[in-house]
């Protein structure tokens, strides 16, 4: 282990400019290089393309990386060739597939990119019979599972074909992954027990809140008020990520949408657009993000339920991966639930008992009084702490009250009128006014008509709202409520209703920065920032390709005024000290 990691430790400070591994880094690459077969669950930001990318410049041969979306695998390519590794993608919108397959055949390539379809055609594994590979490394592995929460097929159909290399190692790389989930890639990618490595799954820079969805543009405005920098809405429709797109982008604010709806250059380009921007919003459905490997998302927001606990991690996951605070904020309504329990019912029997596990889970998240990161946490299998301290609820505790009456008041009501009545009316019968409607249908002779009043009537809203996540609510196709399968555990009172009373609304406060470290308004910064942005676009490759913004930060603290002292600093390789050090210099100096 010593030796592998010496000669690592060099090229690590070559290549990459660091002169440490991060986390359990050190250990997936030492067994890379020992060629023993592995899986890494790392959470997202810890440095996973490195276990493969760095093995690659040191193994005779060249590593394959199966890699599930183009826009990815090319968002890679452009981060490797900075660095000067020789890297290339092999997929059907490269021109210069002929080209790639020749310096695949001459051994020029340290990596190559392909997408599970390809790399599971015979065709393929004849061409790779050519050439010397040195390993085969599976990104986003979790898609090889069936209990993961993207499933693809063709990942099934990887590992006959590296079965045909039996002295390549196989490297496997996922952020999302629970125990069973875990076991599952094993078997399938057929990697030993004694191969699995577990980093971890906290991200502990970025801050989660959660809260009732009211008035969504305003409150979504409110976070990018605050946060000048990148972010992701995710919305749960095509429809709604155009209509939220256009409605945020009158502040101002470059704004975009992206989902599978629309045309192919379009997507192309606000893709494109969004990774190179340093503070566009982009709106979209969850088929945007696996292909973004852009380091200062500042915040990720969900206008909607995500699919599970696992999809929730995964995506609000794509912020701050550059270590720096960020923020993931999930605005949720009892329509939602309701929405996947109505789907639950068009699912087979051998699905429906998973599918309600996790929308359970989902419902404990949303409504809990306690940590979020903890019950994050817990459902991949580790023991947190009982806080975090960057949480909504750990940074301002709600309140919890018994509303077990108010609920029994609520699924009386609904009962007693027939569950033909929408969450509206309902309330107008408890608390006792008198209309048209109430007189027509007779319903202010009923027993529950005028019985809920004063603080309880402020109740009736979140307790709604709340039975519905538990189920003992359900809508009808008219748009009524009627009592779900867990009503009458509530109503017998064989069951409390805890509810969590969020902390009375605050303004959020314009600021002139976001919640990065960012010198914002120092002119060596802003210096430094403009000049990243114009050698970025000189090379046609995002700013965060050229330098991290804290790369920029060391500069400005530390004014490093030659060459060797510019190559000190983290995150400055060899290859981009060569290519961009004098012009950073200058700037320094001109500041100086």
């Amino acid at each position: 282990m010593a030796q592998n990691l010496a000669g690592a430790l060099d090229t690590l400070k070559r290549t990459f400019g660091f002169s440490a591994f991060r986390g359990v880094q050190s250990q997936v690459v030492d067994r890379v290089l020992d060629r023993r077969s592995t899986l890494a669950v790392m959470p997202t930001g810890a440095g996973k393309s490195l276990c493969y990318q760095l093995p690659a410049l040191m193994l005779d041969g060249t590593c394959v990386v199966v890699s599930p979306l183009i826009a990815l695998m090319h968002d890679q390519l452009r981060s490797a060739e900075a660095n000067g590794i020789s890297a290339a993608t092999l997929t059907s919108v490269d021109e210069n597939r002929a080209e790639t397959v020749q310096r695949l055949r001459d051994g020029d390539l340290d990596l190559l990119y392909v997408a599970p379809e390809r790399a599971s055609q015979p065709h393929f594994r004849e061409l790779l019979s050519q050439c010397r590979i040195a390993l085969f490394a599976i990104d986003e592995a979790h898609c090889v599972s069936e209990w993961g929460h993207d499933f693809r097929p063709d990942y099934r159909l990887l590992a006959p074909m590296m079965d045909a290399f039996p002295q390549v190692p196989r490297l496997a790389l996922t952020a999302t992954a629970d125990a069973h989930t875990r076991a599952d890639i094993l078997t399938q990618l057929g990697i030993p027990e004694d191969g699995l490595i577990v980093a971890g799954f906290d991200r502990p820079n970025i801050r989660y809140h959660i809260t009732p969805r009211d008035s969504l543009a305003r409150q979504i405005q409110q976070i990018m008020d605050a946060q000048p920098g990148p972010g992701i809405v995710y919305a749960p429709t095509r429809a709604a990520t155009e209509r939220l797109a256009e409605t945020l982008g009158r502040s101002g604010r470059e704004t975009r949408c992206y989902h599978a709806g629309l045309p192919p250059e379009t997507r192309a380009r606000n893709q494109h657009d969004f990774v190179a921007s340093e503070s566009m919003v982009m709106v979209a459905t969850v088929a945007f993000g696996m292909g973004i490997d852009k380091p200062d998302v500042r915040f990720v927001i969900h206008a909607g339920l995500p699919k599970s606990i696992e999809a929730y991690y995964q995506e609000t996951g794509r912020a701050g991966r550059d270590g720096d605070p960020s923020v993931a904020h999930l605005f949720w309504g009892a329509d939602d639930f309701a929405r996947a329990r109505m789907r639950l019912g068009e699912m087979g029997e051998d699905r429906i008992a998973g599918e309600r596990t996790r929308l359970g889970a989902l419902g404990a998240l949303v409504e809990t009084a306690g940590c979020r990161r903890a019950i994050l946490l817990r459902h991949f299998g580790e023991s947190p702490p009982e806080t975090c301290g960057n949480c909504d609820n750990c940074l301002s505790p709600p309140k919890s009250i018994d509303a077990t009456v108010i609920a029994q008041k609520y699924l009386s009501a609904v009962a007693r009128t027939r569950q033909m009545f929408g969450a509206g009316y309902v309330e107008s019968i408890l608390t006792g006014q008198s209309t048209d409607r109430s007189r027509q249908n007779g319903h202010e002779s009923l027993s529950v008509f005028g019985i809920v009043e004063g603080e309880e009537a402020a109740m009736l809203k979140p307790v709604s709202r709340a039975l519905q996540v538990r189920g003992a609510l359900l809508p009808t196709e008219h748009g009524g409520l009627m009592l779900g399968p867990d009503a009458r555990a509530f109503l017998k009172g064989e069951v409390p209703l805890d509810l969590v009373l969020p902390p009375r609304r605050q303004r959020t406060k314009r600021r002139g920065g976001d919640a990065t470290p960012n010198p914002i308004g120092d002119p060596l910064f802003e210096a430094l920032r403009s000049l990243r942005r114009d050698l970025a676009k000189d090379n046609g490759v995002p700013p965060y390709v050229i330098f991290h913004d804290s790369v920029l930060r060391d500069m400005c603290g530390l004014r490093p005024q030659t060459l060797d002292e510019l190559g000190e600093l983290p995150g400055i390789g060899a290859r981009k000290l060569d290519e961009y050090g004098e012009d950073f210099l200058d700037v320094i100096q001109q500041h100086s």
